[in-house]
């Protein structure tokens, strides 16, 4: 089943090469599909290794909650209490940051500054450097969540410092060796050891270049690579209450509870019933029944990593160019309806009309460091002029306009599919922001 679900949806998406591994139960199935790479056309295997992204976040996170399991620091407690040189532009949230905010996206400040710092041991430490001239204030701590890479990689520099080394290091030591995840990089010299993707971008599914990013942002997911079924093994040890396989703890329950039950809601309407957000992991609720996972994307490069612990599931899902948005979304209905017999929500799509008129106070200009949004009305609906800035840009992402129609109160939902996802937008406090999974403010 695994295999055509795969080799189908790949063709139908134009995704170059892709993978998956679904644990149930005490059962490993795997498969994949396509190349690795066009250039050279290396085919896909169950045991090559892909940028994970954002997926690391959930490593990161489990690194800090052994900080707290370890009595070394509490959630609560004020980062520069233990990483006394971190700072933003504001004085008032470099002092009052805590590590908990750092953990949901909730310490307001810019999250999108991929600054190179080098890829010596003290990229992190140059790096939290750069942030107290750089990374400016967009709310008051603990009041929006904004996705934000940057708080990661200071989370990942206090795992460093109160462990005795560096992030990658303590990753190592910690979880990948104990959990046995013998499919795992985390330089570029580790991947090549191994059967490594290339991501593909835009029309026509050229190889990316750069093939990685910065190490400054490696706890966020920038660096770290792995087969699909050593994050099986991740989703594993959190279904297991802590422990691995071979019954080593290496996070208590309590631990567990944290990152797997609901801290945080999101703006917006709930997608795919998703909405809340755990110590790390984003949590879902399909037909009643809970789930739990995270989404990761570099450079042409994609994962989706899925727990349903009343089901003992656990999937993980590569994909690298083509509409893989789309891809990952219609493999994981697939395989969630055939192990567990759930069905995933599905995305949000324009309504029919008529709609409700559009409060001229949503026009305007909005910023975060990846993007500007032009915001203007236009009878019943919106028009939304996406620029990419800084990283973005770099990638090449091209400037779009899309226009936008009223999904709910205050969201709005793209009347066209990108990728195959149809795009929101959320204003929150009468305009002052605009929410896309990062806020961004609105400015002159």
């Amino acid at each position: 089943m695994l295999q055509g679900l795969l080799d189908q949806t790949a063709a139908r998406y134009d995704v170059p090469g892709a993978a998956i591994a679904v644990g149930h139960g005490d059962e490993l199935l795997e498969a994949a599909t396509g190349v690795l790479n066009r250039d050279t056309g290396v085919a896909a295997t169950p045991d090559s290794v892909y940028q994970i992204g954002s997926v690391t976040k959930v490593w990161t996170a489990a690194l800090v909650l052994q900080l707290v399991d370890d009595g070394l620091i509490g959630l609560d407690d004020p980062v520069r209490r233990h990483l006394p040189e971190f700072a933003v532009v504001d004085a008032h949230a470099s002092e009052t940051v805590t590590v908990r905010q750092l953990l949901l996206h909730t310490g307001g400040f810019d999250g999108d500054l991929f600054t190179d710092t080098g890829r010596g041991d003290d990229a992190l430490d140059r790096f939290l450097a750069h942030l107290g001239g750089h990374a400016q204030q967009v709310t008051a701590p603990g009041t929006l969540y904004s996705y934000c890479n940057a708080g990661y990689s200071v989370l990942g520099a206090l795992v460093a410092r109160l462990r005795g080394g560096t992030w990658e290091s303590v990753l190592r030591e910690r979880l990948i060796e104990p959990l046995g995840a013998r499919h795992m990089a985390l330089f570029a010299e580790e991947a090549v050891l191994f059967r490594a993707s290339a991501g593909h971008m835009h029309a026509g599914n050229t190889v990316a270049r750069p093939w990685q990013m910065a190490r400054s942002q490696a706890p966020a997911g920038a660096t770290t690579c792995a087969a699909p079924r050593d994050l099986v093994r991740l989703g594993q040890m959190l279904l297991a209450g802590g422990r691995t396989q071979a019954g080593e703890r290496l996070l208590s329950a309590e631990a567990v509870a944290a990152m797997t039950s609901p801290q945080l809601t999101l703006p917006g309407p709930a997608v795919r019933g998703g909405g809340r957000r755990g110590l790390g992991p984003e949590l879902f609720a399909w037909d009643g029944e809970a789930a739990y996972g995270h989404d990761g994307l570099t450079i042409g490069q994609f994962t989706m990593w899925r727990v349903v612990p009343a089901h003992r599931l656990v999937v993980a899902i590569h994909a690298n160019g083509g509409a893989a948005p789309g891809f990952l979304d219609a493999v994981l209905d697939a395989v969630v309806q055939r192990w567990t017999g759930l069905t995933v929500p599905p995305r949000p799509t324009p309504p029919a009309g008529p709609y409700a008129p559009v409060p001229s106070a949503y026009a305007g200009r909005y910023e975060y460091p990846m993007a500007r949004y032009d915001v203007g009305v236009s009878g019943d609906g919106l028009e939304v002029t996406t620029t990419p800035l800084g990283f973005a840009a770099e990638w090449d992402e091209p400037v779009t306009t899309h226009r936008y129609v009223p999904l709910d109160g205050a969201t709005f939902v793209g009347t066209e599919p990108v990728d195959g996802r149809h795009p929101m937008l959320t204003f929150l406090q009468d305009g002052r922001y605009v929410y896309g999974g990062r806020v961004a403010r609105r400015i002159p």
